[in-house]
């Protein structure tokens, strides 16, 4: 009995000290030894290549400490904002980031370290069902590295990057609607897709939120705001799946004949209430 329970006492000592080990892995000191910069920054960088990020950012930290002045700490400091990137630890990379912005906006590496803190949010964006904040937040810090250095090379991908965030964040609005437009909540799906509509023209969810536009609008039997929706949707996506659907559900409700087109048949009815001679046949 009294083995058994020294055995149990020996284990729990030992799942102890590997869980004290483990969690001081992320806070690796240094005693102050004064050492070479180009040492200290060349054992941060093979820490990083190494994918020892606690290593790196430690090593990184002690250029700044014991070097502070110079240019290898300038270095540091955004090799440190980059360690915690690699190693997800957003946050820190951000607060980083932000120290070097703060001590050194003038720096030619300025520019990265605006483009490294976007790169912090981008890398969060969640799925269209849940907050956005992350993504909100990675369209002001792109829209920073392009207004700040719009001819950079970090700047040509912040625009590649800001079309992809507007297609999220309007997928965003398309998902909030359809749930409303499931609801019977007619009008507020309405304003979700006109939200789209008109704030986020260059998205691939415009011709979808249109169609729904026009499903809301018919729903409520306001048929010349179908009409018109449905117009707009023929006349810049003639070929598209949505313009289609949204045809099919014309003619299920016998507001136009075969072969019409939605586009003429909306300027058709518009001249008739004006008393305007026939618009000209689009060439």
């Amino acid at each position: 009995m009294k083995r058994r329970f020294a055995l149990i006492l020996l284990a729990l000592i030992t799942s102890v000290s590997l869980a004290a080990c483990s969690s001081s892995k992320k806070k690796t000191k240094f005693a102050y030894v004064e050492q070479p910069v180009e040492q200290l920054y060349q054992q941060a960088t093979l820490q990083l290549d190494r994918r020892r990020y606690d290593e790196a950012i430690a090593f990184f930290e002690e250029v700044e400490r014991q070097h502070p002045y110079s240019s290898w700490a300038r270095r540091s400091m955004l090799m440190k904002a980059f360690a915690y990137y690699q190693d997800n630890a957003y946050e820190e990379a951000i607060t980083a980031t932000e120290q070097f912005i703060a001590l050194h906006p003038g720096n030619k590496d300025a520019p990265y370290a605006y483009y490294l803190k976007a790169m912090c949010y981008y890398e969060r964006i969640r799925d269209v069902g849940r907050d956005q904040d992350f993504t909100n937040n990675a369209v002001g810090a792109l829209n920073d590295v392009v207004r700040r250095y719009p001819d950079s090379e970090y700047a040509r991908d912040a625009r590649l990057k800001l079309d992809l965030t507007f297609d999220h964040l309007a997928g965003k609005e398309m998902y909030v609607g359809l749930y409303y437009l499931k609801q019977n909540q007619h009008i507020a799906a309405i304003n979700r897709f006109r939200f789209v509509i008109d704030n986020y023209q260059t998205t691939n969810h415009v011709p979808e939120a249109l169609h729904r536009l026009v499903e809301a609008y018919l729903e409520l039997g306001v048929i010349d705001e179908a009409r018109a929706a449905a117009a707009v949707l023929g006349h810049n996506y003639p070929g598209s799946v949505w313009y289609q659907d949204t045809y099919r559900l014309f003619k299920r409700r016998g507001l136009v004949q075969d072969g019409a087109d939605l586009v003429k048949v909306k300027e058709n009815d518009s001249a008739q209430e004006t008393g305007d001679p026939m618009p000209q046949q689009r060439s």
